[in-house]
Formats: C-alpha cells, structure tokens, sequence
C-alpha cells in the first residue's frame, strides 16, 4: 500500500508562507538594529575615547569626527555595501560621544554631514540618501542628550550641502530637496543655501508694451460725446 502523504488546504499552505516570510523579516530586522547599535556605540567609543586621551576637546573632536566618517567609507570600499545604512549609526555615535567629552554639537554637526557627503560621493554612493541619514543620525543624538535641535540640525544641513556643492548642482539640487522634505525648522537656512539663478535669469519681465498698430487704433477711435 502506498503511503498518503498529508497536505493541507492551499489557505493554509499560504498562511505558512506569509508566517515564514514574517518571522524571517522580523529576525532580519532584528538583526539589522543590533548591527546598527553596535556601530553607535563603535563610533560613540572611539571618539570619546580618542579625544579624552588627547586632551584636545574643541580641535580634535571634528579631527577625529572626520576620521571616523572617512573609517566607515574604507570599510564601505572594502565590504561592498553599507554606507548608506551606517551613515544614520555613526553620525549617531559621532554626536554621543562628542556629548561625552563636553565638546561642540553643532559644529562637529556640520562636519560630520559634510565629511558623509563627501564620503559617499568617493564611493559612489547616493548622496542624498546619506545626507539625510547622517543628518537624521545627528538630530536623533541631540535630542538624547538634549542639545539644542534647531542650531545643530541647521548646522548638519549647512555641511551637508556646502560638501554636495563640491559635488556639483545635481548633487546640491538632490541633497538639499531630500533634506528639505524631511528636516523641519530648517527652511530658511535651506532656502538660503539654494543656489541662485544669475541676474540675467532673474531680473523681472518688462511690462507688457502695447503694440504699435494697437496703440494707433486706440487713439483713432473717437470720443463719445457726453450728454448734454
């Protein structure tokens, strides 16, 4: 006799797929968040480690900041991928660990998202992808340990695009629209960073002039007469 096999109905057969696929998103992501936390720390270590054995809080903060976004580029060229995920983790870091040392927030801000644009450019990475996740790294760290959002925020984006702007205008348009939709309270800085058009391109249009033969047959046509 010939063994049936057991089968179950095709809904159920496709509640198992979607209860796989589920789980396995679930642990990938669990994964991805320890990996991005240890880069936190990494970097949030490093810097603070360095600069206290320097003693050197307000120079060597942004030396080391540099240092430490430049690392995670050597290790993006050398693994393939992951600068555009780690961007957000070691920006994080960068700002914790200068917080650590009692150094300045808003101006190692501007480096670090000025060295993750740069750094992503050499690679060939998405510019403004990285820009916004290193500039969502270093708001995200601010406001943990309570620095002042706004400054440094408009700090990060002003680094952000001034180093897009050494990229070129597509990059600059490309970096400054993302962080644009999704940095509140920067607008203006945004605005005012914007590249202008020259003063060929934005001088006002002349006020429309009445062609001759219009004007001829303007003042040709006769006056009513008014009532007597």
């Amino acid at each position: 006799m010939t063994e049936e096999k057991e089968t179950g109905t095709p809904g159920q057969e496709l509640n198992k797929a979607g209860t796989a696929v589920k789980e396995g998103i679930v642990n990938s992501l669990k994964g991805i968040n320890e990996i991005e936390a240890e880069i936190v720390s990494l970097a949030r270590n490093t810097i603070s480690n360095t600069v206290k054995a320097s003693g050197s809080v307000a120079k060597d903060s942004v030396d080391v900041a540099t240092d430490i976004i430049k690392g995670s580029v050597q290790a993006t060229e050398e693994v393939g991928t992951g600068l555009i995920m780690g961007a957000k983790s070691v920006a994080k870091g960068i700002i914790l660990g200068v917080s650590d040392v009692g150094g300045d927030l808003v101006t190692v801000a501007g480096q670090t998202a000025s060295a993750a644009v740069k750094g992503a450019a050499d690679v060939g990475a998405d510019v403004a992808t990285v820009a916004k996740r290193a500039v969502d790294g270093v708001i995200e760290a601010t406001k943990e340990v309570g620095g002042n959002v706004e400054k440094v925020a408009t700090a990060a984006v002003a680094g952000a695009i001034d180093a897009a702007g050494t990229v070129g205008k597509t990059a600059t348009r490309a970096v400054t629209d993302v962080l644009l939709g999704a940095v509140g309270g920067v607008k203006e800085v945004l605005n005012a960073m914007v590249p202008k058009p020259s003063r060929a391109e934005s001088t006002q249009p002349t006020p429309k002039k009445i062609p001759e033969p219009e004007k001829q047959e303007a003042q040709a046509k006769p006056k009513k007469a008014s009532p007597k």
